[in-house]
């Protein structure tokens, strides 16, 4: 009988312990990177010619779910920067593209025209994360710690920084390429100032020629990364991230590989210079965060917003099945059934087509005296006649379409009935609209295929073992695995569920 006491007072205070160490310990700063525009199977292609401390060191020491989809449409940059943060999609988190439209208006997705530029003379500041609906990982970390973290979003693009962050961030920084010579800001929504060492930064990124030749284009260089890089390592030292007593965290989006892809694809020296220089600028990142926070203390993840399709061109010099859904002629036949159908005066029925969707001016509508669900069946009967379309439907109507369940799903979760239009379009695979926007050489994204929804996805450092999983996980898991390890609330309107072979 005493033995029995024993054994169980030993295995309460064994329990006792583990429960403290779960809830009492925590990494001092969380790093989120988002690299824009990765196809998951880059991590293969390019891994041989990867140095071993950058992207190797993810997937060397950290854990790679390799089957991570993006589980809504359409899948461009604001949209994912947003899902991995907030757990959740644009029925949700409202950001329903990088436009898209507020109370009728055309609205970039972080316009704010109530603050101003801090840091440059042109409106290139003009931005803030009013139109996000839903809390951050960042935000809910501010909220249990009283405010105590520190939240700092760091990217090329302004839309990359702020959304990430959320609303309730320190700061977020991006740059201005309007300005010149091209420089780091922010907006008065976060400081009215910017802090003496980025002044500093960018007197010194002034002074950089290699950089500054580039001027508006600078995205189409792989410095892009490198002067992110800098920039990020810079917000780490100066803001002595990680160093305090509660969790910080630091938001880092690559977009050069972006803007690059649009340009040259997902083929070429152009695209594999910039993921080979990433690693190397990865690299220098895990470096200092060893030096400041030391490691196994911080707890960093990788992933991208989305993937890329492959050139419509190199994908028929080798045979395979795709092309272009060219634009202007897209526009005209929809506009030519209208006008048969309405009259001559249907110019301003279509407001814009954007990500696949199309959205209608209701008010002109109205004013002409135009059935609503007419005029749609109009334009989604000329869709199907078209070739390569597959589907066209009242996005409203999603949930009753006669649909393959993996699109209907997608299409519901990237449904928000006052932001994201009126009709939505699947082309066949590896058909895309090419415009006067897109680089007959490039590529784009936008949908619900595996090469835009399928994203990489690694975790590495505090508490994270080694190894790999090929279950299905989604981006919006990414929030609420984090959370979990940090032991905070989940996003406000987090759908995702926390990948357990991490948390664990």
């Amino acid at each position: 009988m005493k033995r029995i006491i024993i054994l169980t007072m030993a295995m309460a205070c064994t329990m006792s312990s583990i429960a403290q160490a779960f809830f009492g310990e925590k990494p001092k700063l969380v790093v989120g990177i988002v690299v824009d525009q990765m196809r998951w199977d880059y991590l293969d292609r390019y891994y041989s010619q990867f140095t071993n401390d950058g992207f190797r060191r993810l997937i060397n020491e950290g854990y790679s779910c390799n089957n991570c989809l993006i589980n809504y449409v359409p899948t461009v940059t604001a949209i994912g920067h947003t899902s991995v943060y907030t757990g959740t999609t644009p029925a949700l988190h409202g950001i329903c593209g990088n436009m898209f439209y507020i109370d009728g208006k055309k609205t970039y997705c972080t316009q704010d025209d109530a603050v101003q530029t801090v840091g440059s003379n042109t409106e290139k500041g003009q931005e803030s994360p009013r139109n996000l609906l839903a809390t951050t990982i960042g935000d809910q970390l501010r909220l249990h710690t009283d405010f105590k973290s520190k939240v700092i979003g760091v990217s090329y693009k302004d839309r990359a920084a702020i959304l990430p962050a959320g609303h309730g961030a320190n700061a977020a920084y991006w740059l201005d390429t309007k300005a010149k010579p091209f420089c780091f800001i922010t907006s008065t929504y976060y400081m009215q100032e910017l802090p003496q060492w980025v002044k500093d930064f960018n007197k010194q990124l002034a002074k950089d020629k290699e950089a500054q030749k580039h001027g508006q284009d600078i995205g189409l260089s792989p410095l892009c990364g490198t002067i992110t890089t800098d920039m990020a390592i810079q917000t780490l030292q100066n803001e002595q991230l990680g160093k305090g007593e509660s969790t910080d965290m630091l938001c880092v989006s690559y977009s050069q590989t972006d803007v690059i892809g649009h340009k040259w694809s997902t083929r070429g020296d152009n695209t594999d210079a910039a993921y080979l220089q990433l690693d190397k600028d990865l690299a220098r990142l895990l470096n200092a965060l060893d030096a400041q926070v030391g490691k196994g203390n911080y707890l960093v993840f990788l992933t991208a917003d989305h993937g890329a399709v492959h050139n419509w061109k190199f994908t028929q010099d080798h045979k395979l099945h795709g092309g272009p859904v060219y634009e202007d002629e897209f526009r005209k036949s929809v506009e030519a059934a209208l006008t048969k159908a309405f009259g001559t005066e249907s110019g301003a029925i279509v407001a814009s087509v954007l990500d696949n969707r199309i959205f209608l001016n209701h008010k002109a509508i109205a004013a002409k005296g135009l059935d609503l669900q007419r005029v749609k069946q109009v334009i989604i009967d000329q869709l199907m006649a078209l070739p390569n379309i597959n589907f066209a439907i009242d996005f409203a109507q999603a949930s009753t379409a006669n649909l393959p369940a993996v699109l209907r799903e997608s299409i519901q979760r990237g449904y928000h009935p006052r932001r994201s239009g009126d009709i939505i379009f699947i082309p066949e695979p590896n058909y895309y609209l090419q415009g006067d926007w897109l680089a007959l050489t490039g590529t784009t994204h936008g949908e619900w295929n595996p090469y835009d929804a399928h994203i990489p996805l690694l975790f590495m450092g505090w508490k994270v073992p080694h190894g790999a999983t090929s279950r299905e996980v989604h981006i919006t898991d990414i929030a609420p695995t984090v959370c979990q390890l940090l032991h905070i609330q989940q996003p406000n309107a987090c759908i995702g569920e926390a990948i357990t072979e991490i948390t664990k």
